[in-house]
C-alpha cells in the first residue's frame, strides 16, 4: 500500500480515541523517545494502571541486558503477591514465612502465592515435615530506567482539557511516573490549540500528525520518583461557593517503588496489541490493516477502525467463520481469528528479548 494509503487508515483511526490511542502507542514502539536518540530498549502498554488510575499508554525504558534477564521469569506479567515471592526468595532453601517479610495480610495468601510461583516455574519448593520451603531460580532483575505516562486526547478543546487537568494535577503530585504527557491531534495554526489550554505545566504536548508521527508541543518537567508523593484526596473546585479545604496524603516512597514495578509489569505482561482480546477476530469481517504497520483492526463490512463495543457479537455485520476454516489447519490452524492473535502475540514477544518468538512456546 502507498503512503498516502497509510495516511488514509491514521486519520480513520483518529476518528475515535481508541484508534488515536492505538497510533500512539504504535509510534511509541517505534520512535520513543520523541526527541532524541533511542539509548535502551522500549515497552508499550495500553490502559495500564492502578486501582484509582489508568493511563491510555505507558512506555517503560528499560536496560537491554536486564529486560532479557526479566524473560527468564515468563512472559506473562508477576502481579503483586507474585512479585513479593520472586523478589524476596532466597538463594538456599529456607521455610517461606522465615525467607519472606511479613506482607502485611494473611501468610495462607502468600503460601498461595508462592505454589503460584512454582507453578510458573519462577522458584522452586519443597516440602519438609509441615513447612513449604523455597528458594530462588534467578535474581529478579532491576530493569525499569523510567516510566512515562501518556494520556490521549485527540481532540483537546477547552471542555475536554477541563477534565483532564485534574488528572494530570494528581499524576505529577504522586510521582509514580518520570513524565507525564498529553497526545493529541496535530492542527495546521501556528500555535498548537493544547498549548493554550489549562494543563498543568509540568506535562509534555506530544502532537500527532495525518501520518502517524509525533513532536514535541511542549517538553514535560522530570518528577522526582525517589520522593514521596502526594495523594490528592479531594480539592476545591475552584469557585466562589466551595470553600472546602484541600485533602491529601502522602505516599512511602518504598509503597512508589513497588507500585512502578508492577506497572512495569502490566506493560511487560499486557503491551497495547491485546485490543483482540475484547473483539471478534472471528468475524470473517475482521482484519489487520494491509498498510504494512499491520497492526490496527479493521472491519471490512463498515470499511472503519471499530472499537471494542462495535466489534461484538451483537454486531448487525457479525459473520462467524465457516467452522471449515477452522478444520484440518486449512487455510490457516484454527482459523484466521486465531492466526491473527497469533499473529499480535508474535509482535508483542518481538520487543520483549529473551522470550521465544512463538506464541505457541509457553504452553
Amino acid at each position: 500500500m502507498s503512503y498516502r494509503g497509510h495516511w488514509t487508515v491514521v486519520e480513520t483511526a483518529f476518528a475515535s480515541e481508541f484508534g488515536f490511542e492505538l497510533c500512539v502507542c504504535q509510534w511509541a514502539e517505534r520512535q520513543w523517545p520523541p526527541d532524541g536518540e533511542r539509548e535502551g530498549s522500549v515497552i508499550v502498554g495500553r490502559q495500564i494502571g492502578t486501582k484509582r488510575r489508568r493511563w491510555d499508554t505507558v512506555v517503560v525504558e528499560c536496560d537491554p541486558d536486564a529486560l532479557r534477564a526479566r524473560a527468564a521469569f515468563g512472559a506473562d506479567e508477576l502481579d503483586s503477591d507474585l512479585l513479593h515471592v520472586v523478589r524476596n526468595a532466597p538463594a538456599e532453601w529456607e521455610w517461606y514465612r522465615d525467607a519472606l517479610p511479613h506482607p502485611g495480610y494473611p501468610w495462607q495468601y502468600v503460601r498461595e502465592a508462592v505454589h503460584r510461583a512454582a507453578d510458573r516455574g519462577v522458584v522452586e519448593t519443597r516440602k519438609r515435615g509441615n513447612r513449604i520451603e523455597l528458594r530462588r531460580k534467578w535474581v529478579y532483575p532491576d530493569w525499569i530506567d523510567r516510566i512515562v505516562a501518556v494520556e490521549n486526547k485527540p481532540d483537546l478543546d477547552a471542555s475536554a482539557a477541563r477534565a483532564l487537568a485534574p488528572q494530570l494535577q494528581r499524576d505529577v503530585a504522586m510521582g509514580l511516573a518520570d513524565e507525564v504527557w498529553v497526545a493529541t491531534a496535530a492542527t495546521d495554526g501556528p500555535v498548537e490549540p493544547a498549548l493554550l489550554e489549562d494543563i498543568p505545566v509540568e506535562a509534555g504536548v506530544l502532537t500527532v500528525d495525518a501520518s502517524g508521527e509525533a513532536s514535541v508541543a511542549w517538553h514535560p518537567r522530570a518528577l522526582t520518583v525517589s520522593d514521596p508523593g502526594t495523594r490528592i484526596l479531594d480539592r476545591p473546585d475552584g469557585s466562589d461557593r466551595d470553600r472546602s479545604a484541600a485533602r491529601f496524603e502522602y505516599a512511602d516512597p518504598g509503597w512508589i517503588s513497588d507500585k512502578r514495578i508492577e506497572l512495569a509489569e502490566r506493560v511487560y505482561g499486557r503491551g497495547w496489541r491485546s485490543y483482540a482480546g475484547t473483539m471478534r477476530p472471528d468475524c470473517r469481517h475482521f482484519e489487520l490493516d494491509p498498510s504494512g504497520s499491520g497492526v490496527l483492526p479493521r472491519c471490512r463490512a463498515k470499511s472503519c477502525l471499530p472499537t471494542a463495543s462495535e466489534c461484538s457479537g451483537s454486531c448487525p455485520s457479525f459473520e462467524p467463520e465457516p467452522p471449515v476454516w477452522r478444520t484440518k489447519g486449512w487455510p490457516i490452524e484454527g482459523g484466521p481469528g486465531a492466526g491473527i492473535k497469533r499473529v499480535l502475540e508474535r509482535r508483542r514477544r518481538r520487543h520483549r528479548p529473551g522470550l521465544p518468538d512463538s506464541a505457541d512456546a509457553d504452553r
